[in-house]
């Protein structure tokens, strides 16, 4: 049994892992879908709040369980999980991000429009079809109001990393679209990127064979990739 910490990617909470929740906990595990500070909050509610914030309401949680644990992260998520790892590299057991990659020291997640002092969701349509092509109609239209706008200075927020002690965790890399080859050869594009990818002691790759977002698109792939991973 595992105590699994859920991190969303920009623009969802905790709700969002709701697909996949049941299975892990079916399982036996114990799952922590989170909710990130600022989620949902006003210019004036959130201008303080930075992606430290998220890593710290991170592990917050994971100082909370007791024994190792497993983080999870999505998306943008994964740089708080590749965060919170670096700030207790003894306490994550593995680390697990969904169609992401671990950043190097002082990497943002991205830059989006800023409307109204947060970055609200841009809709389905901002996104290149490699991430959106399994999202049919009824899925995008069930999702989009979910989505929920993030603090401004999280996406574009310079994430620090201290501790080599990270790159002993393991992580497994539960990739939408790209095999492992098709990985490295992204990130050799990048050298920051690669070089701490290949500091990284064990890494796996899983191809999914989905989209960007498969907690909505294909749950019960991406709930049994993450078992296996867990295994």
């Amino acid at each position: 049994m595992a105590d699994i910490i859920l991190i969303p990617g920009l623009w969802l909470d905790a709700a969002s892992w709701d697909p996949i929740v049941p299975a892990l906990e079916e399982a036996g595990h114990r799952a922590h879908p989170l909710t990130m500070p600022g989620v949902g909050a006003s210019r004036d509610e959130s201008a303080g709040i930075g992606i430290e914030d998220w890593v710290d309401a991170v592990v917050e949680r994971i100082d909370a369980v007791d024994g190792p644990v497993v983080v999870v992260g999505h998306s943008g998520g994964g740089n708080v999980a590749y965060g919170a790892a670096d700030r207790r590299p003894d306490k994550v057991g593995r680390l697990v991000l969904v169609d992401t990659m671990p950043p190097p020291d002082g990497q943002g997640i991205s830059e989006f429009p800023v409307v109204d002092g947060v970055v609200p969701f841009p809709g389905w349509d901002f996104f290149d079809d490699e991430d959106v092509h399994d999202l049919d109609a009824e899925t995008r239209a069930r999702t989009a109001p979910l989505a929920r706008s993030v603090p401004a200075r999280v996406p574009t927020d310079a994430l620090r990393l201290s501790d080599d002690r990270r790159f002993a965790v393991p992580v497994t890399i539960l990739s939408g679209g790209q095999d492992e080859a098709a990985l490295r050869e992204m990130l050799a594009q990048w050298p920051a990127w690669g070089a701490n990818f290949d500091a990284i002691e064990s890494v796996e790759v899983v191809t999914l064979g989905t989209g960007h977002w498969p907690q909505f698109s294909k749950p019960d792939i991406l709930a049994e990739a993450i078992l296996e991973a867990v295994r």
